[in-house]
């Protein structure tokens, strides 16, 4: 059975390189990529080429629950697209549109079976609103 594909989107007011530096790079990333405030993102590490990869620790402020999130790089087109193959088999993409002085970033996914999809997209749209306004505040 085919996976659902699940897309989000928001547009940056930042130009494309600079979206694409603050969504690659460990340092940008630690500050963003969490879905609210209760979260963090205390490390990450990418190796940004075709089989590199790319690792996140997501966890709770308060201790109470946290994961590794850990992907393989397929595809690095800079400062274009990005995609890559999650630990559980999964894939997703990240397309980074200019658009005049702004940057569109669009997300697909495959939704993962555990989780209302509806919820995961929701989560997914968090993490990318919080990214928009990291790299807005820069």
């Amino acid at each position: 059975m085919q996976p659902t594909k699940v897309t989000v989107t928001t547009t940056v007011a930042a130009p494309i390189d600079q979206v694409w530096e603050y969504y690659t790079r460990p340092e940008h990333i630690t500050q963003w990529n969490f879905a609210t405030d209760e979260w963090q993102c205390p490390r990450a590490e990418t190796d940004l080429r075709p089989g590199g990869k790319h690792s996140a620790r997501m966890e709770a402020k308060d201790g109470s629950f946290g994961f590794d999130f850990e992907a393989v790089y397929d595809i690095i087109n800079p400062p274009n697209q990005l995609s890559y193959t999650m630990a559980d088999g999964r894939q997703a993409t990240t397309l980074f549109e200019a658009t005049g002085d702004a940057t569109k970033v669009t997300t697909t996914f495959d939704a993962e079976t555990m989780n209302d999809v509806d919820m995961q997209q929701q989560g997914w749209q968090a993490i990318l609103n919080n990214f928009k306004r990291y790299a807005e505040c820069k």
